[in-house]
């Protein structure tokens, strides 16, 4: 399987439009993307309501299904993920996930904690800490994760492979 992760866009459709058209079996936004819930580009997009999101129509964290992983989606905001990761660690156990996703901090990163994968794919709009503008892939095969963190031209810039 194949996932594609962004978050934190901030308005910016034309990094939306370009990411959400590359193949994947599925492509998850975590929030921010300051667009309206019924806006096109969102139309094949599992997507959260972040902070800056004004529209209530999206749901504050999704749970999904995809091939045999459950992925629990949230933005972040609401489990303080700028302090702990415990508070998200705590909703995945209850949806059974084996991924958590999560944006807000605009910072990318990857770690497997008590057999979950948490992945972070940064922004791609206003990357913090020195940091380029990033989206993530995570390819699952062969009892492992890899995940890898793209900048804007699509440029593979950091990877790390974890064990499930």
């Amino acid at each position: 399987m194949k996932f594609i992760v962004l978050s934190d866009s901030h308005g910016d459709t034309v990094t939306v439009k370009e990411i959400s058209e590359l193949p994947a079996d599925g492509i998850f936004h975590c929030g921010d993307s300051e667009l309206p819930a019924d806006h096109p580009l969102l139309t094949n997009l599992h997507i959260v309501r972040g902070n800056c999101d004004r529209d209530t129509r999206f749901p504050a964290s999704l749970a999904v299904k995809a091939g045999g992983e459950k992925v629990l989606i949230v933005h972040g905001h609401e489990h303080s993920i700028k302090s702990s990761l415990l508070a998200l660690s705590y909703a995945a156990a209850e949806q059974q996930a084996t991924i958590a996703l999560f944006g807000h901090s605009h910072l990318y990163g990857a770690e497997m904690i008590e057999g979950v994968l948490f992945v972070n794919p940064g922004s791609t709009a206003q990357p913090r800490g020195g940091r380029e503008a990033t989206y993530a892939v995570i390819e699952t095969a062969n009892e492992k994760y890899t995940v890898g963190f793209y900048d804007m031209q699509h440029t593979l810039i950091d990877q790390t492979e974890l064990i499930k």
